[in-house]
């Protein structure tokens, strides 16, 4: 009986996840044609140096408050009152949720305009150029109330996720894609002749990509019978234990931000163009990492929430085993591609306008430790959710202090020898130090993991993964050295041979969940 509702557990997850990969997969594309824009028309230099570090800023909050702390509080709490609490409770915990998370966050925005250019001063002091800080300053007030979008954005994806709708929330990441990029180039050829510097349109187009990252999702809430009237009540108990939730959360997410901090005040440092490279390389590794990280960690937190409310531990065990192994299916891949091929990718996507040969040759060793990570950022996106599902937030935090402290270590001892690429490797040693904590204090916590079967199907996949590098690795020289369409079709056919000898591979030695979510593509 266990192991059929595990198993059922199991499919809903690889249901989910389906549907956000084919969503992220579309936002991924439209966010690198972003990237693509963004390195023809700008390069990597003075003005998209300053984009970068003024980008960040609100991003950072973002990803503490909206996308990390607020998503992952909101729909453990929101699944709770819906299996226990009843519709009504439920659409009214949303209501009071929301207008307490719109007061906060106007305050943050508020806060932040006044602060733009200490901000900007903090983050990025290897700013020489007063030209340079200005940019950035103005960048960021124009990009702050992004922030209050986000957190809007993130709440009504997670009321969306815990009704088992997953595409729609995650395709409009696209929206806001498609939205911002349109906005920039639109605004560029104007602001060109006007004499405004070209890249303010790409900061206009980030806040009305997040208004219509909200105008999506909202018809969708009305269909559900959810009333669009916030209201203030910090007394309601589910909105003081969102916050009770969130308050570890934002800690542990600070140290994460803290280690963006680390990595942007270095690269700072490391000359004209490192923030950029930095940018664009893990632009291209977030690419993955959505189709299978993002993808995953938002399907399986209401699913465990769902299960630890019930009390099946043993369910809940395999599936975290589960979605272990199916996070890993991409990761491994993805990895080793990324690391053999990331000149032709690079120089495939980006060379082209004011991005020159010299640039894709840094931005490729960049893309290439990065990619060390992506197994370890694989595990968080699965172990973290497990962490908020059993009201444990404290250990990911921890975790995440852990990430950073070695994050530093790693950056400080091999900066002068490495320059930014150090940033990069530091980068990817911190997040296998979190993941091996995480995997251990879960092992502690609900027992009895199946480290055999895990341990079985991760040396499959590894292999597999390992043999399918080959023909890159030996053809990636051949191929760099074309241009234009030959490179295209030279790039795409070793990646569509690798991907192809790598499932098949998967397919005859298994894990069985290796295939899940290809199965439920085969259904449809």
């Amino acid at each position: 009986m266990v192991s059929m509702a595990s198993g059922s557990a199991t499919r809903k997850i690889a249901k989910g996840a389906r549907s956000v990969t084919i969503a992220v997969f579309l936002s991924r594309i439209l966010g690198l044609v972003r990237e693509q824009v963004l390195a023809g028309l700008f390069g990597a230099g003075f003005q998209m140096d300053a984009y970068v570090v003024a980008y960040r800023i609100p991003n950072l909050l973002r990803d503490l408050l909206a996308e990390g702390a607020l998503a992952s509080a909101f729909v453990t709490v929101f699944s709770h009152y819906k299996e226990k609490k009843g519709i009504s409770a439920t659409w009214k915990l949303a209501q009071n949720a929301l207008g307490a998370i719109l007061v906060l966050v106007l305050g943050i925005v508020t806060l932040g305009e006044f602060l733009a250019p200490y901000l900007v001063k903090i983050l990025a002091p290897g700013f020489s150029s007063p030209e340079k800080w200005k940019l950035a300053t103005t960048l960021t007030r124009l990009m702050f109330p992004f922030l209050a979008c986000a957190s809007i954005s993130a709440l009504l994806a997670g009321m969306l996720n815990t009704f088992r709708v997953f595409f729609l929330p995650a395709v409009s990441s696209a929206l806001f894609n498609l939205v911002s990029v349109s906005t920039g180039v639109l605004l560029y050829f104007w602001f060109v002749k006007t004499g405004i510097p070209p890249i303010t349109g790409m900061a206009i187009g980030v806040v009305l990509g997040g208004l219509a990252q909200i105008g999506l999702q909202v018809p969708a809430l009305k269909k559900r019978g959810f009333n669009f009237r916030p209201v203030f009540s910090l007394k309601d108990p589910g909105v003081r234990e969102i916050f009770r939730l969130m308050f570890p959360m934002v800690i542990g997410l600070s140290a994460v931000q803290l280690s963006v901090f680390i990595n942007t005040f270095f690269a700072s440092f490391c000359g004209e163009g490192a923030l950029s490279w930095l940018s664009y390389a893990f632009r291209i590794m977030y690419v993955p990492l959505g189709l299978f990280g993002v993808a995953l960690s938002i399907a399986v937190l209401p699913v465990a929430s769902s299960q630890v409310a019930r009390g099946e531990l043993e369910a809940l065990r395999r599936t975290y085993i589960s979605s272990l192994l199916m996070a890993l299916t991409l990761a491994l891949p993805s990895a080793v591609g990324l690391i053999t091929f990331s000149g032709p990718i690079v120089k495939l996507i980006f060379e082209r306008g004011r991005f020159g040969p010299q640039d894709t040759i840094n931005t490729s060793l960049a893309l290439a430790f990065f990619a060390l990570a992506l197994p370890a950022y694989a595990s968080t996106k699965v172990s973290t959710p497990l962490f908020y599902a059993l009201k444990k937030p404290k250990i990911p935090m921890v975790s995440s202090f852990l990430s950073v402290s070695i994050n530093l270590l790693v950056v400080l001892s091999t900066i002068k020898m490495l320059s930014f690429r150090a940033i990069a490797l530091g980068t990817s040693i911190g997040i296998f130090a979190q993941a091996g904590f995480q995997i251990a204090f879960l092992s502690s916590l609900i027992g009895n993991l199946c480290w055999k079967e895990f341990l079985s199907g991760a040396a499959r996949l590894l292999g597999a993964s390992l043999l399918m590098g080959l023909p890159a690795y030996f053809s990636k020289n051949w191929v760099f050295k074309m241009v234009g369409f030959k490179l295209a079709v030279a790039t795409l056919g070793v990646i569509t041979l690798c991907g192809g000898l790598y499932f098949a591979l998967v397919a005859f030695f298994g894990p069985r969940e290796g295939l899940y979510l290809f199965r439920s593509f085969r259904r449809q």
